[in-house]
């Protein structure tokens, strides 16, 4: 029988209403600790009629910060503060995950008290800069990781899997996409080890493999899912074996049952252009399990992946920024606002492109 975006998926044992996600974005609406806002339990719980929402890219250590604003999962004061956030959405029936990440090289020592930023190997990012307390900086060349290293890393990602099970999230989201730690050791153009973690795609996925498996010591499988980003060029990602590199990448999460795989297979984070663009069509043979497209989509080009079976779920994100009730007006064919102004998107502590935008019922349209 098709499905539609309208029908329930189960998670585990948990059952989403519909088939919508509200996709992780980036709003730097954190307090300046990285203690998330009463703003953002606000704009989360305006969008809990989605099947599933993942906040937002969240770091799991004090020198994992990318940007002013992020939230972080690494203290007490920022558990609590997701706290109020998933009680929020909750109270509205809403089921939410955590994206948990690390920049890796994709950040700066003057956002990390000094810290030098590491990656797999000690390769800059220079297509673009970054903006720091300062301004605009170059990024800095990385220090590559020992392989000693690496295990104090993973085990960043399980206690960061740890305090989002203190704040109540249903589960989390594992960030292996779009140029950040974990793509960075899955893609040969940010890897070029020769150790147990690189010089090979079975090598270059085992980071992820083994972050995977150490937070399924804290969630089961099924509350447990994994984003990849096959055809994007963001932080100078783009591989010559891509497609050799994430068809193994996701066999192997296939052996774990996980909630779900997260592929995002739109090219609006930009196109690598080594090859075609990796589809959820040809995902879907190397994954049975919940899969999960995002980046582009609209109502009538998500109901088409649904109904043909190559994904189970599709994420929103800009559709979603400007339409808190993203589900209701798809559900009713009710017209969308317009798309929020860029300049808006980023802006703690401001409402303004956050949590002011109109449901159909306060724009006299519902």
């Amino acid at each position: 029988m098709k499905q539609t975006l309208f029908a329930s998926l189960s998670l585990g044992e948990t059952t989403l209403r519909n088939r919508i996600a509200f996709a992780p974005l980036t709003r730097t609406r954190a307090e300046p600790d990285g203690t998330p806002s009463a703003l953002m339990a606000e704009h989360y719980a305006q969008r809990a009629s989605a099947g599933l929402l993942i906040a937002e890219a969240t770091a799991i250590a004090s020198d994992a910060i990318a940007w002013l604003g992020m939230p972080g999962i690494f203290s007490e004061s920022q558990v609590a503060g997701w706290k109020k956030v998933t009680d929020a959405v909750h109270a509205k029936g809403g089921t939410i995950f955590l994206q948990i990440w690390h920049p890796g090289r994709a950040t700066h020592s003057l956002l990390n008290s000094g810290t030098r930023p590491v990656a797999p190997s000690p390769i800059a990012i220079t297509s673009d800069e970054i903006h720091t307390l300062e301004g605009k900086k170059p990024y800095e060349t990385p220090r590559a990781l020992e392989e000693d290293e690496i295990p104090d890393f993973v085990n960043q990602f399980k206690r960061a899997a740890k305090h989002a099970k203190e704040a109540n999230f249903d589960g989390v989201e594992i960030h292996a996409a779009n140029g950040y730690l974990i793509d960075q050791f899955l893609q040969s153009a940010s890897n070029h080890r020769q150790d147990a973690y690189g010089g090979s795609i079975e090598k270059r996925y085992r980071f992820l493999d083994e972050v995977v498996k150490s937070v399924l010591e804290v969630f089961p499988a099924k509350q447990i899912g994994v984003r990849l980003s096959p055809n994007g060029n963001f932080n100078d990602m783009g591989s010559d074996d891509y497609r050799e590199q994430f068809a193994y990448t996701a066999r192997q999460l296939e052996t774990y049952d996980l909630g779900y795989l997260h592929v995002i297979d739109g090219l609006g984070f930009g196109f690598h252009e080594k090859g075609e663009a990796m589809t959820l069509e040809e995902f879907r043979p190397l994954y049975s399990g919940v899969l999960m497209g995002n980046c582009g989509y609209t109502k009538e080009s998500a109901e088409e992946r649904i109904e043909a079976g190559h994904a189970d779920m599709i994420a929103f994100g800009r559709p979603f920024m400007s339409n808190p009730d993203l589900v209701e007006r798809f559900a009713n064919d009710w017209a969308l606002n317009p798309e929020v102004d860029q300049s808006q998107w980023y802006g703690s502590p401001s409402p303004q492109g956050y949590t002011d935008q109109p449901t159909a019922q306060e724009a006299g349209i519902a």
